[in-house]
């Protein structure tokens, strides 16, 4: 019988380092490290052979302001070595300076806000947007990554007082699960409590990430 289990990048590399691009595919989608595992099982799962993945450090989700460059650059790099390059980015916090940026360089990119819209789907996240203005959002990769995405950047490690400072005005988790992993669920559970929220778990799936690379 084949394995066919998947191999993934190391987390620490994918949020300080990205993943640098491999592959004889015609298209290329520069991609956050954060989305790296969910778009490499879209696509094993799908046979998606044509194309091929670098992803920027996961942790421009904390520095939004160098996104835009970074894209700028990895297009410049790569765009001579493939037919065409998809952004596997929304807006995340450029206040539409990447999406400038796309348009301008004549490449595509994934619709929405932010990943935590896709991944609900933009439609479905936008109606009900306005009713969880308390809600805090982590992913899979955030829930693996909550020490280094959350806790410490914040201080909450050195300085667990700052719960509140941060953390006051919320008042419920919504674990947004791309797949069905009770330990990754638990472990968002936890999450919770330690922020003092409430939690929810909602199996979000692939959302519109998936729609949109199968577009391609």
């Amino acid at each position: 019988m084949t394995d066919r289990r998947q191999t993934f990048p190391d987390l620490d590399q994918l949020t300080e380092t990205g993943l640098r691009a491999k592959g004889t595919g015609s298209i290329l989608l520069i991609a956050c490290g954060a989305l790296a595992r969910e778009i490499l099982d879209l696509k094993a799962a799908n046979g998606w052979t044509h194309l091929d993945l670098t992803c920027l450090p996961a942790k421009y989700h904390l520095y939004p302001e160098k996104i835009t460059a970074a894209v700028r650059e990895a297009v410049a790099k790569h765009r001579d070595s493939y037919d065409s390059i998809f952004v596997v980015y929304a807006d995340c916090g450029t206040g539409g300076l990447l999406q400038a940026a796309c348009a301008e360089m004549g490449v595509e990119m994934v619709a929405g806000p932010h990943c935590y819209s896709f991944f609900e789907g933009n439609q479905s996240f936008a109606r009900q947007s306005e009713s969880e203005i308390t809600t805090f959002y982590l992913t899979d990769f955030l829930v693996r990554q909550f020490e280094a995405f959350i806790i410490k950047p914040m201080g909450l490690d050195r300085h667990p007082q700052l719960r509140d400072m941060y953390f006051g005005n919320y008042e419920k988790l919504v674990y947004q699960a791309q797949t069905d992993d009770p330990a990754l669920t638990e472990k968002a559970r936890v999450a919770a409590a330690r922020l003092g929220l409430a939690f929810e778990r909602r199996y979000t799936g692939y959302g519109d990430l998936a729609t949109h690379l199968a577009k391609l």
